[in-house]
């Protein structure tokens, strides 16, 4: 239902606007996979539909066409579309979200802003690697009492979570003094990140969920952003 002297026109414009116009004369097979994703989402806002519905848009692109693509989303939210996106790269929800739901199994189990479901995780996580991997298990025991302690699966490194920030790095140090012989080769402090939530509430992380794996919208982050 677009005249056509305003479908060319708009055409040209989104040709243009996601870098496609040396290219608008070539067949499509000869397109890029990033070529072809930004052709994709063109073709979608030729109507300027005022919500989105993206599903993993940037699954399968390099790095430059993911930025480009996150790019382009950012500038449609501040032109007043609202994007549902669905996608498993977490650090993608983390940028582009104002709210975010997980959903597991066709539940979702956790819903809020990046910030909150980081704040309902704990505030810093402090890794410590091991050369031995007998002293990461002795490492965990020594510090569990100061927060959450795991032994990840490399079986060197130790996870624990404290919820008194930076300042309790001196207590795990001084835990590890008083076991004795339990010099770590590397002591990471770090705040958390969605994969650390999404791994803590679902038992795995997002990149396992695989097309065989999962139901829709099984173990998925699902992002909005912008005004409906």
């Amino acid at each position: 239902h677009i005249p056509k002297a305003t479908l060319h026109s708009r055409a040209d414009e989104l040709l243009e606007r996601f870098s496609l116009s040396d290219a608008a004369n070539r067949p499509v097979k000869t397109y890029s996979g990033g070529m072809r994703r930004r052709l994709d989402l063109a073709a979608a806002l030729v109507h300027r539909p005022p919500v989105l519905f993206l599903d993993e848009p940037t699954t399968g692109l390099d790095p430059r066409s993911r930025l480009d693509l996150w790019t382009v989303i950012e500038d449609l939210v501040a032109e007043g579309t609202t994007v549902l996106l669905t996608t498993q790269y977490l650090e993608e929800a983390d940028r582009l979200a104002d709210e975010i739901a997980v959903i597991d199994h066709g539940i979702v189990i956790a819903q809020g802003t990046a910030a909150q479901l980081k704040a309902g995780f704990g505030s810093t996580i402090v890794e410590l690697s091991f050369a031995a991997g007998d002293a990461a298990g002795r490492a965990r025991e020594a510090v569990a009492r100061l927060g959450v302690a795991e032994v990840l699966p490399d079986a060197r490194t130790v996870s624990l979570k404290l919820n008194e920030g930076p300042r309790a790095v001196m207590d795990v140090v001084r835990a590890l003094d008083a076991a004795g012989c339990l010099d770590p080769e590397r002591i990471a402090v770090r705040e958390p990140t969605l994969d650390d939530v999404f791994l803590s509430l679902t038992g795995r992380p997002p990149e396992e969920v695989t097309e065989l794996d999962a139901a829709p919208a099984r173990g998925r982050a699902h992002a909005t952003r912008g005004a409906a």
